[in-house]
């Protein structure tokens, strides 16, 4: 079994569509007229899904940081 399979579905996400969806979980918790449980679910999926587009986030730094170490040798 590969690293992506074995991943979780959120793991898999691009960056692009987990910022989508944490813009979606944003505008929902800012409109109101959720429920207490209900907008806790939804600040523990933007979490989780800022933590995602970190991710990526960190990997393009560092795939530009090796680049760039790699074009100064």
């Amino acid at each position: 079994m590969t690293d992506e399979q074995k991943a979780g579905p959120d793991e898999r996400l691009s960056y692009e569509q987990a910022r989508a969806e944490l813009a979606s979980v944003v505008e929902r918790l800012e409109a109101g007229g959720t429920s207490l449980e209900e907008s806790l679910a939804l600040w523990e999926r933007g979490e989780a899904l800022a933590a995602i587009c970190q991710r990526w986030l960190d990997g393009a730094r560092s795939r530009l940081d090796a680049a760039r170490q790699a074009a100064d040798s």
